[in-house]
């Protein structure tokens, strides 16, 4: 095995878990279409298939008769099982995970639940580094709302503005852990302490970007909500929202009258039961990367998460050092004055573009050496930091299967443009 590579992450096994890749593509295209693997197509296939099955009927005699459901179908106990291996992926309890059909749907909810907590004078903080789709229904709420704006040379969230946008009128605060296309990520401990000093406010911390690449832990992220896309995992397409405690469904509003419990399932939005049955298929594949035999699934994603950030964290010093040699070459929120200073800790995602070459130009002499890549999307946030003067940008996205080669191979073709 290459030096520097951690002996417990094999990513030749690894390739072999995604039938895709046997196609020929190199793909780098993580942030928009993360590839799906053999594990998570057969278990969403077989949940789509057994879902309107009858469940298996226990013997009344069983130890478990009393609560058996005659006539139960298979399909009803996928939620369970989704909303438990959610709970395994971030460290939290299945009690507490609320599903839905995307992360802006479920925003969309929350932000009308949350009518008894606000007042007259209420104020919520969201940020300007968020995608406009996540932060549009918070920004609706009957409350002032302030903005967090990031550093346009770097990309970053600076966690000092937070002492001046959050007070005692504080009811919400909403932000990323980290940047979808430039791989910045945010001080989430330092902020959320910030907030923590000034008001009680909740704060809803979106994981979707960071949850890929490394290992989650809710107790230390330390978040009174994350939000979770399972999607960008390469999971079936459905979000989550997990909360500190059962006690905070109290505080809110049902979703719909005929959900009045105080539990997660006030907040739920309808999410197909074919889906929800690919979340477990899933979590199982993380925790098969790296994670060993030994312990719970929970242990075992946990172990095989930080065995791939060390390894995709080679790649990514890899990937920004052979680039940054290239002088035409502009990495957003890492070349020039602007970003001096910027920080280290970076996801293996990067956004760039070559110097009088058009990104549609780049895309295509990329795609055209077997390279899959996305054209960056035209975001506020992007537009600011200058993608549209240059003539648009690419963003590229490591995945767990990836290697030096790609890199090299990524490197070389960009250069024969440079």
């Amino acid at each position: 095995m290459p030096l520097g590579l951690p002996a417990r992450y094999d990513v030749a096994s690894v390739r072999g878990l995604y039938t895709g890749l046997s196609d020929g593509w190199t793909y780098l295209n993580a942030n928009a279409a993360p590839q799906i693997s053999e594990r998570v197509a057969a278990g969403v296939a077989r949940s789509f298939r057994m879902s309107p099955a009858v469940a298996p009927q226990e013997d009344a005699t069983g130890a478990h008769s009393a609560n058996s459901a005659p006539g139960r179908l298979e399909g009803a106990a996928h939620y369970d099982a989704a909303r438990m291996a959610i709970a395994d992926l971030v460290g939290s309890k299945a009690s507490r995970v609320v599903l839905g059909p995307s992360l802006p749907a479920l925003y969309q909810t929350l932000a009308r639940s949350l009518r008894p907590m606000l007042r007259h004078n209420s104020s919520v903080v969201l940020s300007k580094l968020d995608p406009p789709a996540l932060y549009s229904a918070l920004s609706e709420l009957d409350a002032e709302v302030r903005w967090a704006q990031p550093d346009l040379g770097t990309g970053e969230l600076p966690a000092f503005q937070y002492a001046e946008l959050v007070d005692g009128s504080t009811r919400l605060v909403s932000f990323s852990a980290a940047h979808e296309l430039l791989g910045t990520v945010a001080p989430t401990a330092e902020i959320i302490e910030k907030i923590r000093s000034r008001s009680r406010a909740w704060t809803l911390v979106d994981v979707s970007a960071l949850a890929p690449y490394r290992p989650l832990d809710f107790d230390e992220l330390g978040a009174d909500i994350i939000g979770i896309d399972i999607g960008m995992l390469g999971g079936p397409q459905l979000a989550a929202l997990v909360f500190r405690d059962e006690a905070m469904f109290r505080r809110v509003d049902a979703h719909s009258p005929v959900k009045a419990s105080n539990s997660a399932e006030k907040l739920e939005t309808p999410v197909s039961t074919g889906l929800a049955g690919g979340v477990g298929p899933l979590v199982d594949h993380l925790a098969a990367l790296a994670g060993g035999e030994a312990g719970s699934r929970r242990v075992r994603v946990h172990k095989s998460m930080e065995a791939l950030n060390e390894y995709l964290g080679d790649l990514t010093n890899d990937m920004y050092t052979y680039l940054e040699t290239l002088p035409a070459v502009h990495i957003l929120g890492v070349t020039g004055e602007a970003a001096a200073g910027a920080s280290k800790d970076r996801l293996p995602r990067l956004t760039f573009a070559v110097q009088n070459v058009p990104a549609e130009t780049v895309h295509r002499r990329l795609i055209d050496n077997g390279l899959v890549t996305t054209l960056a999307l035209r975001t506020p946030l992007l537009t600011e930091m200058g993608a549209d003067e240059i003539g648009g940008a690419v963003t590229v996205a490591l995945g767990p299967f990836n290697t030096r080669h790609d890199i090299e191979h990524l490197t070389r073709v960009v250069a024969s443009l440079a």
